[in-house]
């Protein structure tokens, strides 16, 4: 499988590749123990957030530090220059919830945008952190959906921005669009949901349920593969994804 990246780009993902994600919890503890027994998740350093997957970076698990913001999964898009990005996001009538801001010991540059419609996605300019160690397999990152209230909308919108990922010669996305309708009731905002790979649904769904989380759409068939809806012990969705054959 092509990995959708590009040389000379530090963080070596085409701008608009899905590069990491991220769960802001309110006990990062009880988190590592249920994403450690459901995807085999290993967590080495006390003090870092990052989730290792055979060693190799899948994902990080962060205290929320107010209360008052959700408890979620948030996708990173790959960018080369976060600035120019959050501008043309700008231009293309998104709105900017966290200006670019330097992480760590020189990891890279995040921000925090929404799209047109309101759904929250996050810009990672990798450095020394360059983002996914592992995907596209089970126990790590395999796709993200925003589910829009317009789709025709989210692909003016998304298009122009992430062309080359999305329609590129060498384009293999991560990312689809479908209606909010088609899954959650017609209240639910537009939002992103971030799916990972497992071996087999039903039975992830089970493990999900056994470790306190549950089921908010049941094993179901999409064009991508068969998918889930859950949440975990502490209310972040997600989904599951068995990729077909």
């Amino acid at each position: 499988m092509a990995e959708n990246r590009a040389s000379g780009d530090a963080s070596g993902f085409v701008e608009g590749v899905p590069c990491w994600v991220d769960a802001q919890l309110p006990d990062v503890e009880a988190g590592k123990r249920f994403y450690g027994e459901l995807f085999g998740w290993d967590f080495p350093e006390e003090e870092e957030p990052y989730a290792l997957k055979d060693g190799e970076r899948v994902a990080a698990l962060i205290p929320k530090v107010d209360g008052r913001m959700p408890t979620v999964w948030t996708v990173y898009f790959a960018t080369p220059d976060a600035v120019a990005l959050v501008r043309r996001i700008r231009e293309a009538g998104g709105q900017i919830v966290t200006a670019p801001v330097e992480i760590g010991a020189g990891e890279g540059t995040t921000a925090l945008v929404t799209d047109a419609e309101g759904a929250v996605f996050g810009l990672w300019q990798g450095d020394s952190h360059p983002g996914f160690g592992r995907r596209h397999e089970p126990g790590a990152f395999a796709w993200v959906q925003l589910y829009a209230r317009d789709t025709e909308a989210a692909n003016d919108f998304y298009g122009p921005l992430f062309h080359e990922a999305l329609f590129g010669p060498d384009a293999e996305p991560d990312f689809g669009r479908a209606p909010v309708s088609d899954v959650f009731p017609a209240v639910m905002p537009p939002h992103f949901l971030v799916h990972f790979g497992v071996e087999d649904c039903a039975e992830a769904v089970g493990e999900v349920l056994r470790l306190g989380g549950r089921v908010q759409a049941p094993p179901f068939e999409t064009s991508y593969g068969t998918v889930a809806v859950v949440t975990d012990n502490q209310g972040a969705s997600f989904a599951l994804l068995q990729r077909s054959d």
